[in-house]
Formats: C-alpha cells, sequence, structure tokens
C-alpha cells in the first residue's frame, strides 16, 4: 500500500476537499485525485462522495480512516526514532573495567544531557569492525592493527588514548618497593596474564612486547576474571600482571597491591575509536572531539609501541 496515498486521503478527509489538502501537502489537485482513486482501486471500496463543498466519507471511508491515522502515527514515530540525536548513542568500551570506560564515563560528565548507550562486548577488534560496519554500534574501541588504507569503505578510525602499562604486585614480590621500573627489570619474572586470547589484539601487543625485551608473560591457566588475577598476584611472591592505571577502575576492597611505573621505555597500549563516516547521529562528533581534545600522545623516545601501531 503507498503510504502517500494513505496520507493524502487523511488530508483529504481532514480538510474535506482535495484543492485544500493539495495544498496542505504541496502538491497539485490532479495528484491528489490520482492518489486517491489509485487507493480506493487497490482498496476495492469508495472513499468519499463527492459533494457542492467539496468530498464527503463514505462509510468505507469513515472505517479506514482511524486505521489510516494510525498507520501515519507509528510511521512518523518510527522516523523520529532514528533521527540524528534522537536515541542513544551506542558505544562499545570492551569492557566495564577498562580504560575505555573511563573515557567515556569522563564524556558522559562533560555531556551530562546526551543520551549515551555504554555496551561491553569484550570481543577482538575484527566483531568491533563487524558491529560498527552493520550498525550494531555507533562507534567502538580497539586497537587498529589496521593502515588506514586498507580500513574498508565507509570506516574511518583515530588514536584516542595512550594507555601507558604500570607493573602489578603483592607486598612479597622482589620489586614490590621498586618507584619504578624498566623492561630490563622485568626479564626473568613471571607476568601472569590469563586474559590473553590467541588472535586478540592485546595478544599480539604483549607477544610483540615480551619478544622484544625477553620477558615471560604467561597467558596459560583458565581466566577467572581481573577480581581473581589481582587475588593471585596479592597472595604471591613471584607473579606479578601489567594493567593501566585506569584498569580496573577500583581495586576489589581489601587487597594490598603495588602498582609500579614502567619507564625507559613506557609500553603504551594505542586506543583507536572506529565508525562510519555516514553516521550523523550528533553524539558521535561530540565525543570525536572530546576524545581528541583529552588526547596527549607521548613522544617515540619516551614510549614503546608495536610496530603495527
Amino acid at each position: 500500500m503507498d503510504l502517500e496515498a494513505v496520507r493524502t486521503f487523511v488530508a483529504v478527509a481532514d480538510e474535506g476537499q482535495f484543492q485544500v489538502a493539495a495544498e496542505e501537502l504541496g502538491i497539485s489537485q490532479q495528484a491528489v485525485s490520482k492518489r486517491v482513486a489509485a487507493l480506493e482501486r487497490e482498496l476495492g471500496v469508495r472513499l468519499f462522495t463527492r459533494v457542492p463543498r467539496g468530498a464527503r466519507l463514505t462509510l468505507d471511508g469513515q472505517a479506514f480512516l482511524p486505521h489510516a491515522k494510525a498507520v501515519l502515527r507509528a510511521l512518523d514515530k518510527a522516523a523520529a526514532s532514528v533521527r540524528p540525536g534522537r536515541r542513544p548513542l551506542r558505544v562499545d568500551v570492551m569492557g566495564t573495567r577498562a580504560m575505555t570506560a573511563g573515557l567515556i564515563q569522563d564524556f558522559h560528565r562533560a555531556h551530562p544531557g546526551l543520551p549515551l548507550d555504554v555496551v561491553a562486548l569484550g570481543a577482538a577488534g575484527k566483531a568491533v569492525l563487524a558491529a560498527v560496519r552493520d550498525g550494531s554500534i555507533d562507534a567502538g574501541f580497539w586497537a587498529c592493527r589496521v593502515p588506514a588504507d586498507r580500513l574498508p569503505p565507509g570506516v574511518r578510525s583515530t588514536r584516542v588514548a595512550d594507555e601507558p602499562l604500570v607493573l602489578v604486585t603483592g607486598p612479597g614480590h622482589p620489586l614490590a618497593d621498586a618507584d619504578a621500573v624498566t623492561p630490563a627489570d622485568l626479564v626473568g619474572h613471571r607476568i601472569w596474564m590469563p586474559s590473553l586470547t590467541e588472535g586478540t589484539e592485546w595478544a599480539a601487543y604483549y607477544a610483540e612486547f615480551a619478544e622484544e625485551f625477553g620477558l615471560d608473560i604467561d597467558a596459560a591457566g583458565p581466566n577467572f576474571g581481573t577480581d581473581h588475577l589481582l587475588q593471585a598476584v596479592a597472595d604471591s611472591a613471584d607473579v606479578a600482571t601489567f594493567m593501566g592505571p585506569r584498569t580496573p577502575l577500583a581495586y576489589p576492597a581489601g587487597l594490598d597491591l603495588r602498582t609500579i611505573p614502567v619507564r625507559d621505555p613506557m609500553p603504551v597500549y594505542p586506543h583507536s575509536l572506529v565508525w562510519r563516516d555516514d553516521n550523523a547521529h550528533p553524539g558521535l562528533e561530540a565525543l570525536l572531539r572530546h576524545l581528541a581534545a583529552g588526547y596527549q600522545g607521548l613522544g617515540p623516545d619516551e614510549r614503546w609501541l608495536p610496530a603495527w601501531a
């Protein structure tokens, strides 16, 4: 059924005249007549009776009118729901206790009136990219391992944060009292990271870091989550792990942990945002401006990045 014909029918019914309805719709009276005639043919009934002062609904027209109006209201609501800015901006932060979740919290504090829908897919970059491309999310964080000229058509990505790594130990660890450590200081120490899933960007990052500096990064064992990992580190005299200074955003209560900066060079994890360039949501533009204003990259002599970054 032609929805424009339905809209035209409702306009004639409300105005009682074809000419007035045509003026309201911005089309000719002949076009109004053609639309109504086509609708009547499709329905197999007469909707109007011509009278000296215009048009009057038939019994069939009276029966059809409330349903026609309901269809148009539903159509208008459907269109309004996806107009830019009417629905929440949907952003994937990878994990609710990751630094990227903190970035979005900062954005929300700066723009409290902007509707926001935060999800944590916990997925590798390919899945985040696929979710952006199919419209499941407006934007997502990932570590972009794809050169800009090899991104899919219509997709853009930009670096928005460099997250420095810190060494996390328990109080009995040999490095627990250090003010800072270098990657060379970590040689021979067991660094446990059971969340390193094969094929993910973070696994590729730590694999290259370990190879370059000769580190023992152990990904074995089941991953029971951040709380379990930190409990194991706190209780151990020989196990440490890496985290960012904002990961997790809050440590579990009661744990005695040490966070030690890593320097000379400082390993940083590169966070990028990916989005479709045809996404007109005004919240996306605001997010990009916010992240760009807060991004302070380190100089090449200060930090370590994998070759692909």
